[in-house]
């Protein structure tokens, strides 16, 4: 960490090139004293990466940005708010503190917060943000998260670790891939809390996770518009619960939706009776398609599906809060029909429960993203392959 930067000048020059080629940055005679051009380019592509995940970080002075992964690993601000309001008391522990981006909203709901960071630099940029916050109830300890619980004697009301892929690259479906290994630190953290929060990849299975981590009493399934960012996993260590809730979480910029349902119930719902395209057409976000909230969800709104495995819905009546996207069906054709004529040449392609993926429906026929339609290549409730034509229902002003 380079105190350096916040020189007026440094700053001056940062604003100015947020928008410059880091490359050719890098490669210029230097800049400044006692900050190489390295520095300044890592500066400012984490500064870059924070405008719309952090936004304000990115807009208050005198917050120091680390290098663009730190900030990718962080969780977003949206996130972290909605966490922060599940999750309060008198004193957490953050395992994994990183940047602190949790650590700063757990500290607006909690008494007192620890955040431990194993890498030096990632630790005093944490608390040097936090200062700038004028946050006054956590402390900053570099430490590896094993090590300082086998060696503290301390407790919590609630400890909270968001554990990172043990290799880069890899896409996490299993706990046993992440590191620490939770699932192996779990009776450490269980002596020392009353309350575990595990924050997990979205691509994470959830049903896996429930087999093999004790005393679930929730999930929390989050997406932000309609993007998967984050699985929450919520451990009372001192009372056992058998069908935990399953909470679908929609976080948007002027509203936010919720769902919540157990396993059980959706396994015991009758499944959604299936009907060729209506009038309307419904898309799920993303939050009830990873949670595997299909049944129930066809049942409170009173839908049909298109297919008892393709997971779109229709219906003549038109669902107003929808928890996703509604779209107003123009054209309807049998997949040969299409084929043969190709009477769209521009739009959104959605390929669901069909033999061939979007890019090689765009590549066969020509098709180029964008206008103001969307094209759904689907299996119907017949089990013949279909392409609907769709435009997206907005909501008429009050």
């Amino acid at each position: 960490m380079n105190a350096l930067v916040f020189n007026p000048k440094v700053q001056a020059f940062i604003q100015e090139n947020l928008h410059t080629d880091m490359t050719k940055l890098i490669l210029k005679k230097s800049i400044f004293d006692g900050i190489s051009n390295t520095e300044l380019a890592e500066y400012i592509q984490g500064k870059i990466a924070s405008e719309k995940k952090l936004p304000t970080w990115f807009s208050t002075p005198g917050i120091y940005f680390p290098k663009k992964l730190a900030i990718e690993q962080s969780s977003s601000e949206k996130t972290a708010a909605y966490k922060s309001m599940l999750i309060h008391g008198d004193s957490l522990l953050d395992l994994t503190g990183g940047l602190g981006i949790d650590t700063y909203y757990f500290s607006k709901t909690t008494k007192q917060v620890t955040h431990i960071e194993r890498q030096v630099e990632l630790s005093a940029i944490a608390k040097h943000n936090a200062d700038v916050f004028r946050v006054k109830n956590c402390e900053f300890i570099v430490a590896e998260s094993l090590d300082f619980l086998n060696k503290t004697e301390r407790s919590w009301e609630i400890i909270y670790i968001d554990p990172s892929r043990r290799v880069a690259s890899q896409k996490v479906v299993k706990l046993a891939d992440c590191e620490p290994n939770v699932l192996e630190l779990y009776a450490q953290m269980a002596s020392k809390c009353n309350l575990i929060c595990i924050k997990a990849a979205p691509l994470l299975d959830i049903k896996l996770a429930l087999s093999e981590l004790k005393n679930v009493q929730s999930v929390q399934v989050i997406s932000v518009g309609n993007e998967m960012k984050e699985l929450l996993f919520l451990l009372n260590t001192q009372t056992e619960t058998k069908n935990p809730e399953i909470r679908c979480v929609q976080l948007n910029d002027s509203e936010s939706h919720s769902y919540s349902f157990t396993y059980e119930e959706e396994q015991q719902a009758a499944p959604a009776p299936c009907a060729a395209p209506k009038t309307y057409l419904y898309e799920p976000n993303a939050a009830w398609l990873k949670a595997g909230c299909f049944k129930l969800l066809a049942s409170r709104y009173g839908l049909e599906k298109l297919h008892q495995h393709t997971h779109l819905y229709t219906s003549d009546t038109l669902i107003n809060d929808f928890p996703g996207k509604v779209f107003t069906i123009i054209a309807n054709w049998t997949y040969t029909e299409f084929g043969k004529t190709i009477p769209v040449k521009q739009a959104n392609c959605i390929s669901r429960n069909f033999p061939m993926q979007v890019a090689e429906l765009q590549k066969k026929y020509k098709l180029t993203d964008g206008g103001s339609s969307s094209l759904f290549f689907i299996t119907d409730h017949v089990g013949q392959l279909r392409v609907l034509q769709a435009t997206r229902y907005e909501k008429s002003p009050q």
